[in-house]
Formats: C-alpha cells, sequence, structure tokens
C-alpha cells in the first residue's frame, strides 16, 4: 500500500513540483485546486507518467476545494478518507498574493482579510482537522498488533516574506508570518503522538505568481542578492518534501527549511 500525502494548492507552481517528486517516490496523491481544473488534471496526469517513469504506480486524483472555506476544508479531509483511507503527509502549499500591490499607507482590508484568510487560517485549520485523523489513524494502529507503524507529517510552505519588510505588500507579509508559527504550535502539540512538523520556507522561485516581477527580481539576483545566483524552481521545493517524506529528518520537529539560495543569510 502506498503511502498518502494531500497537496494543497497542486494544479500549478510549487505545489505541483511537489506533487511529482512525491510521485516519483511512489506517493498516492490528493491534489488539490482552487479553480483550473484543467492544471489539476495535467499534474495528475504528469504525476503518474513521473511515477512510471521511476518505476512506481501510483493512484493520484484531484479534489476541488478552497481552503479559507470551512466546509471545502472538511471537504478535503472527507475525499481523502473516502479514496485512500489514509493520509500520511500533509503539504499546505496553497496561497495567493495580494490582487494589487499597495503601499502600506494606502492598503485596504479587503485584501488584508482574503490573504489572511486563505494564507493563514485556511491552513491553520485544515492543518487541525489533518491532525486530528492522523491521531486517530495511529490509535488504530496500535491496537492491531501486526500493523507497521506509520509516520505521518505536516508540511507548510511558508516564504522569506515571513521576516522580510515588503513595504508594498504588507498584507503578504503578515500573512506569511502569520503562517509561520502554525509548524512550531503544532510542532509542540503533536510530538507526544509521533508526528513530525515541518516549515519550508521559499525564497524567489519561478512561478506563476512570480512572472509579474521576473525583470526586477533577475536584477537583484545578478546584483547578488542571493548567494546562489538562480531563481529557485518549484522543484526545489519538491525535493525539500521529498527528503522529509523519506523520513529523513526523523529527529527534527517545528523546524524551518530555508531554500532560498541562501537569501537569509547575513553576510559582511
Amino acid at each position: 500500500m502506498n503511502p498518502v500525502a494531500l497537496v494543497t494548492g497542486a494544479s500549478r507552481g510549487i505545489g505541483r513540483g511537489i506533487a511529482l517528486e512525491l510521485a516519483k517516490l511512489g506517493w498516492d496523491l490528493v491534489i488539490n485546486y482552487a479553480g483550473n481544473k484543467a492544471a489539476a488534471h495535467q499534474t495528475e496526469t504528469d504525476a503518474v507518467a513521473a511515477a512510471k517513469a521511476a518505476g512506481r504506480n501510483i493512484r493520484a486524483e484531484i479534489c476541488q476545494a478552497d481552503v479559507s472555506v470551512g466546509a471545502d476544508r472538511q471537504k478535503l479531509i472527507d475525499f481523502t478518507r473516502e479514496t485512500f483511507w489514509r493520509l500520511d503527509l500533509l503539504v499546505n502549499n496553497a496561497g495567493v498574493a495580494p490582487a494589487v500591490r499597495a503601499d502600506i499607507l494606502d492598503a485596504d482590508e479587503e485584501s488584508f482579510d482574503r490573504l489572511i484568510e486563505i494564507n493563514a487560517k485556511g491552513p491553520f485549520f485544515l492543518t487541525q482537522l489533518a491532525a486530528r485523523w492522523m491521531i486517530e489513524l495511529l490509535n488504530a494502529e496500535r491496537t492491531t498488533s501486526n500493523a507497521q507503524p506509520s509516520k505521518p507529517k505536516i508540511v507548510t510552505i511558508s516564504s522569506v516574506s515571513a521576516y522580510t519588510a515588503s513595504v508594498n505588500r504588507g498584507d503578504y507579509c503578515v500573512s506569511k508570518a502569520a503562517l509561520s508559527m502554525i509548524t512550531p504550535l503544532f510542532a509542540a502539540r503533536l510530538a507526544e503522538h509521533g508526528i513530525n512538523v515541518y516549515e519550508i520556507r521559499p525564497g524567489i522561485i519561478a512561478t506563476d505568481m512570480t512572472s509579474p516581477v521576473k525583470e526586477k527580481y533577475d536584477k537583484l539576483i545578478d546584483q547578488g542578492l542571493t548567494p546562489i545566483q538562480r531563481w529557485g524552481t518549484p522543484e526545489d521545493l519538491g525535493r525539500a518534501v521529498a527528503a522529509i517524506a523519506q523520513d529523513l529528518l526523523p529527529f527534527s520537529t517545528g523546524e524551518v527549511i530555508n531554500v532560498d539560495g541562501g537569501f537569509h543569510l547575513r553576510i559582511l
């Protein structure tokens, strides 16, 4: 039986990159999307193909849900339960940028509320639902003597914006700072159950979200913004999640893994 991962926002960008890397390892997948069903189907097809190329057979299914909506979060968990009957890895990846970049002196509440609901509130309460189910599954395993113990995990994809001030998108920074607190909170709460929790903190990653500012960041990278002078890719994030999925960090929880080309370094 393959392990099962639920990846939110997996139709494109970083989420798609994570899904493909997990597929190569032989993970069954729930590919969540908010609105682009065609892109989700493409990720589903490509994940199955990537698994076969790696000598694996997997099952991938798509599920539409908006993580900011409580009923949709429950729908995701119910879909995963009814389809695969287990959950070994939750990847909180779904997130949005502000529709308009506005100076914090001009920013409006509508944009702020939208980003908080999708980027922070949604992952918090989806993690709560997933954690409850993971504990239920672990308790059921303990009553079956011949069951192989599972090691469920939770990963949240955050951003360097959790600690980097961008005054023309303060709402985004605040939402990512709030998102970053999810990992230490749930890591502390879930350790007793054997559930490890991690944050992966991307830097400048080439996705649809960053394409409008490509020229700006091309220049900054050339000027030394990051010690590793290139854009990050969704595959870079996928490989970090793959390391966690393979239980290569068994004595770590609440850990922040920077996948940012060294952006977080302070260099004199």
